[in-house]
């Protein structure tokens, strides 16, 4: 058998020549721990790196662990055997870790027979970066001792290599912070898959989105109606923690009065009269998830009162119900009225409106993201061609027209409602300007005045012309009769009489 030197130099010089020829880091460490595991009867064997600008170290290297049990290795600066090995930077031997209360097993690897544990600080430039730790079969202290020194002997080799391998963390860890920057800034990174659009104001969306997603905020979307406030909604707890769990949606202005606190809260058999049975309310179901109140500024000052309650204490009883339940949920709130408006008149909590208010985000409508139109248009074009398995290719330039000339009262919706329209109605594999609602079909958009098609009679034809007249008026007017009248040299009484007559709503044209 050879002497104990003579093995560790052997053992030493291989490490030597493994530390001035591999290039590759990890695989330098998984031999250090071959020859450890062969020549010093290792069972278990760690590296650990102190995280740039911290004072907690990870394991980033292991032999004899599972992928799971590796991942659980941190540790504080003091904190347990390894802690406190880098705290002081001195080495320490435990001759059986179950008789040491600092052990914390943190791994969960060790069990069973007494095991030795050695652990050697890892100095760079005079600074603790990391420890080399191993287990083996106790044997008597004095061979541990020179175990413990011969540890701190390849610690010291692997110093330079550590340090290499922290430059790489630091390097990588600085490219991606750069990567996601440029990508930011781009704004590609931040786009939720759901919501479509690359003007300067959806980007400062999707930036908003981003940094509140993974959060507990409570965030409330304010907009014009069909903007895409539940969409937004939806990115936001798809992008969170929370996206295995319920996302349980609310319009508080559909749900009568009676009933929104039921619908909320649930109630209990018999406390009110077609109460037949127990009934879980949004809040118990949206559990673990989030809870989407759209048009929350509709509520009576009566739920008002209960859902501030939940927002503070988190919990809540059921309408007849005397049972406190507790539940774990993110509100997202939304709303396309004036809610300071509401305060001053005293239809809404002051008190709630903080709450909500927590990370506020304004959606814009579409008449001020114009450069999205075309973006939303093609999207929705492809949308509706799966699903009524049309082959439309491309929109016409008189219907691009239409589409950016309008001012698009209701926003998103509206668009997707008129290219779903004239999807279905289209013939060919061109949308064309005339299958759009009359109110985007205006001669500053067309340039000419559609007219029916070749074959209807005089009164018809006249009657459309006189219908694009009056419609293309109302368009630049807003709908207001009395400018049109002026603007087409006639009275308001006659305005009004062919506008009912002709089948028009002027509010279809008013900002």
């Amino acid at each position: 058998m050879e002497p104990r030197e003579t093995i560790e130099l052997s053992v030493l010089y291989r490490i030597s020549q493994a530390v001035a020829h591999r290039r590759d880091i990890p695989a330098l460490i998984q031999e250090v721990f071959d020859v450890l595991e062969k020549d010093m009867n290792m069972s278990f064997g760690t590296l650990t790196l102190r995280r740039p600008d911290t004072d907690v170290f990870v394991i980033e290297a292991a032999r004899g662990m599972t992928p799971e049990e590796h991942k659980r290795g941190q540790y504080k600066l003091g904190e347990g055997i390894t802690g406190s090995v880098a705290k002081t930077g001195k080495p320490e031997v435990v001759p059986d870790i179950s008789k040491d209360p600092r052990f914390l097993n943190r791994t969960k690897t060790r069990k069973g027979n007494p095991v030795a544990f050695i652990c050697a600080p890892i100095v760079h430039h005079r600074q603790v970066i990391g420890t080399i730790s191993i287990d083996r079969p106790a044997v008597e202290k004095e061979k541990l001792e020179k175990d413990l020194e011969f540890l701190r002997l390849v610690a010291n080799l692997l110093a330079e290599a550590v340090a290499s391998i922290r430059e790489q963390i630091v390097e990588q860890e600085g490219l991606k912070a750069e990567n996601e920057r440029l990508r930011r800034q781009l704004g590609d990174k931040y786009q939720p898959h759901n919501l479509v659009g690359n003007s300067k104001e959806m980007r400062s969306v999707y930036d908003q989105v981003a940094q509140v997603a993974d959060s507990a905020a409570t965030v409330l979307i304010r907009g014009e109606t069909g903007t895409g406030k539940e969409l937004v909604a939806r990115a936001i707890h798809f992008g969170s923690s929370r996206k295995n769990n319920p996302f349980i949606s609310v319009n508080c202005a559909a749900l009568p009065e009676n009933l929104i606190e039921s619908e909320l809260f649930g109630h209990e058999k018999g406390s009110f009269t077609g109460a037949a049975q127990q009934r879980k309310g949004r809040f118990e179901l949206a559990n673990g998830g989030t809870l989407f109140l759209d048009e929350i500024g509709d509520i009576t000052p009566a739920v008002q009162v209960r859902l501030l309650r939940v927002l503070q204490e988190r919990s809540f009883e059921r309408v007849g119900g005397d049972k406190l339940i507790t539940v774990n949920v993110r509100v997202i709130t939304a709303t396309s009225r004036n809610l300071e408006e509401a305060i001053r008149a005293g239809r809404f909590r002051e008190d709630l409106y903080y709450r909500l208010n927590v990370f506020p985000i304004h959606l814009p409508p579409l008449r001020e993201r114009r450069s999205d139109i075309l973006l939303l248009a093609d999207y929705f074009l492809q949308k509706y061609n799966e699903a009524y398995n049309k082959k439309i290719k491309r929109i016409s330039t008189p219907a691009i027209n239409m589409m950016m000339a309008y001012h698009w009262p209701g926003n998103v919706r509206e668009l997707e409602n008129c290219v779903e329209r004239a999807v279905l109605t289209s013939t060919d594999e061109v949308l064309h300007g005339y299958a759009l609602p009359p109110s985007l079909q205006t001669s500053d958009a067309t340039n000419t005045a559609l007219l029916p098609e070749s074959g209807a009679s005089l009164s018809t034809m006249v009657e459309s012309f006189e219908r694009e007249i009056i419609v293309d008026a109302l368009k630049r007017h807003r709908g207001i009769a009395a400018s049109v009248a002026r603007h087409l040299q006639t009275t308001q009484r006659i305005i009004n009489y062919r506008i009912k007559h002709l089948g028009i709503n002027p509010q279809d044209y008013r900002q």
